[in-house]
């Protein structure tokens, strides 16, 4: 069942990781402008998550039939909930920061960007969850930092036409900073795991989704309602590229996959840890270099391709370390196994 949700999260990540850019960039490419609207379609598809927990609440009422009218729908508990709130306020600006370099930048530079944050999760991890600093893992954030910089040479090769460049370093900026505090979210989901004082499941992590998603979403309406997307949006819709009716397409379909990135990337901290989604979100790097490639015929110049290889040669520096540090660990359990077991034998003969 572990090794299932495990995959089921990465399944679901990766539409996410891939799909969310590319639609977001192709509302921005077809006249779309309203950044707080971008930004409420990373999580306005939260409602979507009602599904399992519905199926998950009727599941745990059949199986306690003398208790059926006691039988809670929700289980999160005050402290798990008050973090989520927390958690889901500071995701809602986090998602305002990328929207908005998604809207002035490639979406092969913002993913390159972005893949750095697996350094700055490293050290947030270090801090917050005690994970322990390894000579893979401190190569894997010189790699990935430098691979970030690197973007940063020659940019006006990279910019898009109708920007001008001090657009597109706002954007390169915004982005950078919103790998950092998305990188500061991520193990502060899974110390909130840890300091909930209530048993963990997958049930619960949905719930926690659920609240992440709708704080967010109320931070985005707010932005929405004070720079006027409402009563700008219908002129746009009629105004966009693709139609009318296309726009609330790909509004819907934003919304959805988008959710799939929040979902699975919360899923995987449950079933692994905050360090093991963030490697998965790099690991999606190349195929959504690929797919920004292939369908907006985006520049790939030597800064991308060198950028891409730093970020690669990192991922593969960590995950070998991990992998190391793994077995090492399990050699270690199983020597002190064998070593009490003579111990036994003699107290058992005694």
């Amino acid at each position: 069942m572990a090794r299932a949700l495990v995959i089921i999260n990465c399944i679901i990540l990766a539409i996410g990781n891939c799909g969310g850019p590319l639609i977001m960039r192709l509302y921005f490419n077809n006249g779309g402008h309203r950044i707080w609207f971008s930004t409420f379609l990373e999580t306005a598809g939260f409602p979507i998550i009602f599904i399992p927990l519905l199926f998950s609440y009727l599941n745990r009422r059949r199986s306690n039939n003398n208790e059926s009218d006691n039988t809670r729908f929700f289980l999160i508990k005050p402290r798990l909930l008050m973090a989520a709130i927390l958690i889901g306020i500071l995701s809602g600006f986090d998602n305002y920061l990328y929207a908005y370099g998604i809207a002035y930048l490639p979406v092969s530079t913002a993913a390159l960007i972005i893949a750095s944050q697996l350094a700055f999760i490293a050290i947030f991890s270090y801090f917050m969850v005690s994970h322990k600093f390894t000579p893979f893992t401190i190569n894997a954030v010189v790699l990935l930092t430098v691979g970030a910089a690197v973007l940063g040479m020659h940019t006006e090769t990279d910019k898009p036409l109708h920007e001008t460049h001090k657009q597109y370093m706002i954007g390169f900026l915004v982005t950078v900073a919103a790998a950092v505090m998305y990188a500061f979210l991520l193990p502060l989901v899974e110390l909130a795991y840890q300091k909930a004082k209530q048993p963990m499941s997958y049930t619960l992590v949905l719930e926690v989704q659920m609240i992440l998603c709708f704080l967010a979403s109320l931070v985005s309406l707010i932005g929405m309602l004070i720079a006027g997307d409402f009563k700008a949006l219908p002129k746009e819709a009629k105004e966009f590229k693709l139609g009318e009716a296309m726009f609330y397409v790909v509004a819907v379909f934003s919304a959805i996959i988008w959710q799939g990135f929040f979902l699975g990337a919360i899923g995987l901290i449950f079933c692994a840890s905050s360090l093991v989604s963030g490697i998965m979100i790099s690991v999606l790097l190349p195929i959504t270099e690929v797919l920004a490639v292939i369908f907006y015929h985006e520049k790939f110049q030597k800064e991308k391709g060198l950028s891409l290889a730093l970020s690669l040669w990192g991922f593969v520096s960590y995950f070998y370390g991990e992998i190391k540090a793994d077995k090492d660990k399990r050699i270690q359990e199983e020597a002190q196994l064998n070593s009490s077991l003579p111990r036994r034998t003699r107290s058992t003969e005694c």
